[in-house]
């Protein structure tokens, strides 16, 4: 058995080294104009649209995967800053927490980023280029076939002119020739028909590609957009923490006081009913006429109230020190909640 085994085995190998050498032979033929070839211009046309369409698939594929890699490295880079913050940070600090928080989503988005290119942009196109080692195969199948085909074609031609006809040969050649013509055309058929549907279908692949692509570019940047106007917020908020606890240490050692303080004149400048100052540590936004309008690091002089019981608890009374040393009067004055300020 194993020795039939290997008889079948040597068979076959020398069958197909038998066609090889055919083919070979019949495409010297062709070549020297000694034999006529089975050409398909339009068929050429559309080997040709899919060689463009497999060298750019890859292209697109080679690109979107270089995309990928910045993408991923910028993502590091982001988290070694952020870590590189967070370390620096001191507890005490303004906004230690939303600090803390803000790192977070920023690698959270980041990932998903990189996530919803790999799964919809790349994957898009690797689908989409599965197909294509079958086909290229099958093309080159079929070009074989064709010279089958061809050999088998210029055989049986050859015999039916010879002088001398061996009609059982003229039999055996036409069969063969009635073969290789059905592998042929059978193959040739299905490509007609797949070759300009893949072509047509490229255009779906890049509309998917990109549409998603560019929709999740538009989504990260919007919101790192967000992200990074918090983190703006927050150091604009450190800074003028700094400034007001310089301002405060001042006060407290005796040191030099600051340019907008009350106690560079003397007591005649103070308003009628002055009682202390105060400085504004969070933004308050006036819903009523007799309500005072605060922006972080106002200074605001502290006016004693003429009907205390008319005080709400948490509200005092007040006017912003610059507006006192414009004008010199006390028109501006007005209401704001207490625990948006700080006493200096």
């Amino acid at each position: 058995m194993a020795e039939m085994g290997k008889g079948v085995t040597a068979g076959k190998l020398a069958i197909n080294v038998q066609k090889r050498l055919t083919r070979a032979q019949e495409k010297v033929l062709q070549k020297l104009g000694k034999a006529d070839e089975t050409r398909d211009a339009a068929f050429e046309e559309m080997v040709a649209n899919f060689n463009k369409q497999m060298a750019e698939g890859t292209k697109l594929q080679k690109d979107l995967k270089t995309y990928l890699t910045a993408v991923k490295t910028m993502h590091d880079a982001s988290r070694r800053l952020q870590d590189c913050l967070a370390d620096m940070y001191e507890p005490d600090w303004f906004g230690k927490e939303e600090m803390d928080a803000l790192a977070e989503d920023t690698d959270t988005l980041w990932l998903d980023y990189d996530q919803n290119i790999t799964d919809k942009s790349l994957l898009t196109v690797d689908t989409y280029l599965t197909q294509f080692p079958e086909i290229k195969a099958r093309i080159a199948k079929r070009d074989r076939k064709m010279v089958d085909f061809d050999s088998a074609r210029h055989h049986f031609g050859s015999l039916q002119k010879g002088k001398k006809k061996d009609e059982a040969k003229i039999a055996k050649a036409e069969e063969d020739l009635g073969r290789a013509q059905k592998i042929f055309e059978e193959l040739n058929v299905e490509l007609q028909d797949e070759l300009p549907a893949l072509w047509d279908r490229r255009v779906g692949v890049y509309v998917n590609t990109f549409q998603s692509l560019a929709g999740h570019q538009e989504k990260f940047h919007k919101e790192m957009s967000k992200l990074s106007q918090n983190l703006n917020d927050i150091m604009t908020k450190l800074e003028e923490q700094r400034q007001f606890n310089e301002e405060a240490n001042h006060s407290e050692t005796g040191g030099p006081a600051p340019k907008s303080s009350v106690t560079n004149g003397s007591d005649d400048e103070l308003p009628p009913g002055f009682l202390y100052k105060v400085k504004a540590i969070h933004e308050y936004t006036a819903t009523d006429g007799d309500e005072l309008e605060l922006k972080v690091g106002d200074s605001v002089l502290v006016l004693a109230v003429e009907n205390p019981d008319e005080q709400d608890d948490g509200w005092l009374l007040g006017l912003k020190e610059s507006d006192w040393m414009q004008k010199k009067d006390t028109s501006t004055k007005g209401v704001f909640p207490e625990n948006f300020t700080q006493k200096v």
